[in-house]
C-alpha cells in the first residue's frame, strides 16, 4: 500500500510539474496564482507531500483541467483502461475475497470491484467510511446489514447506499455470494466527512488525496491586510451598573 501511495505521489507530481511548464510558469508565478507557498508546491512536485482536496481543487481550477486529470501519468492518458481476466488478481482481506475491476489512477471517482462473500466469514465488524456503495448480487443470497437494518437481496437485485451508515455484507445460505461493488470514496456534496479515526473500510481504498478536513488549508499562504500586526478591540465593561447609576 505504501509503494502504491508513493507511486501516486510521484504521478501527481510529476503531472503538476508537466502543467505549469507548458504554461512557462515558475514556481514562484504559480504560488501567486494558487495562493499555495512555494515551498509545499515545490514538495508537491518531487512527490515529497501529499496534497490535500482543497490543494487538489485549486489547482485543478487553475489550469484549467478536471481533478481526476491531475493524477495521470504519462502512461495513463488512454481514454479506456482495459483490464483482462487473466491479469484481475484476486485478493483476501477481511474475510472478503475481492478483485480489482480498475485501476484507480486514473478514473479514482469510482472504483469497481468483484467481491465474493464466503458463507464461512465470521464475525459481526460494521463498516463506514466517507463515499457511497452500489452492489449488485451476481450469484448466491446475500445480507445486507446497514444502520441497524437487515436488507435480504437474491440474484439481479442491487442496493445503493450513504457509506458513511455502519454496514456489512453477509452471504445467506449454503453458497458463497458473488457481488459486483461499485464504490465511490469521494464524500458526496450532502456529506459531512468523517474523521480519519473513524473510518474503517473492509476493502481498503486506493488513496489519491487527504481528505482530512484538518488538513484542507496545508500549504495554502496566510494573509492579513497589509501594515496590521493585530487587531485590538477596546475592552468593555459588561459589569452591571449599580440601581442608582440607572436612569
Amino acid at each position: 500500500m505504501e509503494d502504491q501511495i508513493q507511486s501516486q505521489l510521484s504521478s501527481f507530481g510529476a503531472r503538476l510539474r508537466e502543467l505549469r511548464l507548458k504554461r512557462g510558469w515558475t514556481l514562484e508565478e504559480l504560488a501567486c496564482r494558487s495562493h499555495l507557498s512555494k515551498a509545499f508546491l515545490s514538495r508537491l512536485e518531487s512527490g515529497g507531500r501529499q496534497a490535500s482536496i482543497a490543494a487538489a481543487l485549486t489547482l485543478s481550477r487553475i489550469f484549467d483541467v478536471s481533478l481526476a486529470s491531475l493524477f495521470e501519468s504519462p502512461q495513463e492518458t488512454q481514454p479506456c483502461v482495459i483490464v483482462r481476466g487473466a491479469d484481475a488478481v484476486q485478493k483476501n482481506i477481511n474475510g472478503l475475497k475481492y478483485t480489482p475491476l480498475s485501476k484507480a489512477g486514473r478514473f479514482f471517482n469510482l472504483q469497481p470491484i468483484k467481491v465474493t462473500v464466503p458463507v464461512s466469514r465470521r464475525g459481526d465488524e460494521h463498516y463506514r467510511h466517507d463515499g457511497e456503495e452500489w452492489i449488485y448480487v451476481i450469484s448466491g443470497a446475500l445480507t445486507l446489514s446497514l444502520a441497524g437494518k437487515i436488507y435480504d437481496l437474491k440474484p439481479g437485485d442491487a442496493a445503493h447506499f450513504d457509506s458513511q451508515l455502519p454496514h456489512r455484507l453477509m452471504a445467506k445460505g449454503k453458497k458463497d455470494a458473488k457481488v459486483l461493488l461499485v464504490a465511490s470514496p469521494v464524500a458526496g456534496s450532502g456529506q459531512t466527512l468523517l474523521p480519519a479515526a473513524s473510518q474503517h473500510r473492509a476493502i481498503p481504498a486506493i488513496r489519491l488525496l487527504n481528505f482530512n478536513p484538518q488538513n484542507e488549508t496545508a500549504g495554502f499562504v496566510k494573509t492579513r491586510p497589509a501594515g496590521i500586526d493585530r487587531i485590538d478591540f477596546p475592552k468593555v465593561n459588561l459589569k452591571p451598573k449599580s440601581r442608582k447609576d440607572l436612569p
